[in-house]
């Protein structure tokens, strides 16, 4: 096992020879680790560090992969890197680096080094990789250029971030996601239910708490491939569902044409804010208030209530922080490759703005954060049995990228890093009334 400490420089008066000495990109490694691996790093110029016989570990195998680490320290650049295959995670398919990644996150925690031994990791490296160069063609542009291209959360410019998260490909996401096509959190009856169980048990719950009954009328933002769409119409609820992307909606109206939904549902490809239809019994949202932009709750809610009658109910159901004091946007990685423009925040200041728009009554809530670890758990199996056809679908980098967000989520989840949580209100007539029931309706 290789070793570093800062004392290494030191060689009587003058330091020279030690300074001169050029430190390997494995010393380089340990020494912004602190020295104490439990994975194996290997890099392309023979270097090796940690233990021989670890199960995971890192290989830098490119001087391109160098270049990317240096110039976005973090996990930008370990996303770069890996993305477009200059790093490797070894001991874990690609498809599926969890373990890998558990593994790292015990060792990925950098220290800083002394100002001397900056110098000499600087001196060692090279100027030559200090020197930007353009990321791999997976990453969105960074947020000050997207301002110029439009005002954040306007209608065009939520367009084209959910064209580039949603568009990939609808192939590629039946792989993903398996039959049910559904790209959000799944409620699992029980420990040994299968992914496509726990998703229709999800479409359950949120039918069951949304009251719905034949004959109602349901509007659905942000409905993806149509799945609660479907689900409500096959149980004669007619529905509307709104999405901003193209293949969704596309893909979306055909199945409810093949399962002889077409009288009692539709999906849109639209704004949701240009749905002008009121009434509704009910509305569900599901996993599109992350993209909504927390200066913008108190709009989005004050539509889902307009769009209610009296009585009327709303599902939101939100991927959240554990609190309601950290910053809203997304870290560099998830922003530049996964949601741009994405924003989270605590379950209290959901429920809290939904609150403020007056007319809106909070009657539950709860939290799914360990269902949502065990469905990017079943989507990553997914991608592992498929991988040879999705890297044939759209490219060994998205595919990797796929793989690295999922088991990366996964992780987030399990660790109370980010949280899944449904909120569930009714619309109050103007004396403050509710007809609902005295205690939960719904079985769990």
């Amino acid at each position: 096992m290789t070793t570093f400490k800062d004392s290494s420089l030191h060689n009587g008066s003058t330091g020279s020879t030690s300074a001169q000495h050029k430190m390997t990109l494995a010393q380089i490694f340990e020494a912004l680790m602190g020295g104490q691996l439990t994975v194996r790093i290997t890099a392309y110029d023979g270097s090796a560090a940690g233990p021989e016989d670890a199960e995971f570990g890192l290989h830098l195998a490119t001087s391109r992969g160098t270049t990317y680490l240096v110039t976005a320290p973090g996990d930008l650049g370990l996303a770069r890197a890996y993305i477009s295959g200059d790093l490797e995670l070894t001991g874990a398919h690609p498809g599926d680096p969890y373990g890998a990644l558990q593994a790292l996150a015990s060792d990925l925690n950098f220290v800083r080094p002394s100002p001397l031994t900056l110098a000499h990791i600087a001196r060692s490296l090279g100027i030559e990789h200090f020197r930007p160069i353009a990321p791999p063609p997976q990453e969105a542009l960074p947020r000050w250029r997207r301002f110029t291209d439009g005002l954040r959360h306007s209608k065009s410019r939520d367009a084209e971030v959910i064209h580039y998260h949603y568009d990939v490909s609808n192939t590629f996401y039946e792989w993903v996601l398996g039959p049910s096509m559904t790209y959000t959190c799944a409620v699992y009856p029980d420990l040994e239910a299968s992914l496509e169980a726990a998703q229709e048990n999800k479409y359950r719950l949120i039918f069951d708490k949304l009251r719905l009954k034949p004959g109602d009328r349901l509007l659905d933002i942000g409905c993806g491939w149509g799945g609660m769409v479907r689900y409500a119409a096959h149980r004669g609820v007619k529905v509307i569902g709104a999405t901003l992307s193209a293949e969704q909606a596309e893909w979306a109206q055909k199945a409810i044409v093949e399962e002889g939904l077409a009288d009692l549902a539709e999906v849109r490809h639209c704004d949701y804010r240009d749905i002008t239809e009121t009434g509704f019994d009910a509305v569900s949202s599901i996993g599109l208030t992350e993209h909504i932009g927390v200066s913008n709750y108190p709009a989005y809610f004050t539509f889902i209530r307009d769009r209610l009658r009296v009585g009327g109910m709303l599902l939101n159901h939100c991927i959240t922080r554990p609190d309601n004091h950290k910053r809203g946007r997304a870290g560099s990685f998830i922003d530049r490759y996964v949601f741009p423009d994405g924003e989270l925040t605590g379950s209290g200041k959901i429920i809290s703005k939904l609150q403020d728009v007056g007319g809106m009554e909070v009657v539950h809530e709860e939290n799914f954060r360990d269902h949502y670890a065990m469905t990017l758990r079943d989507w990553n199996r997914n991608l592992v049995e498929h991988w040879d056809e999705a890297v044939e679908e759209v490219g060994e980098g998205t595919a990797r990228l796929w793989g690295l967000y999922m088991a990366g989520c996964r992780i987030g989840f399990e660790r109370d890093i980010v949280q899944l949580h449904h909120v569930l209100a009714t619309k109050l007539d103007d004396k403050g009334h509710n007809d609902l029931p005295l205690r939960p309706w719904w079985d769990a």
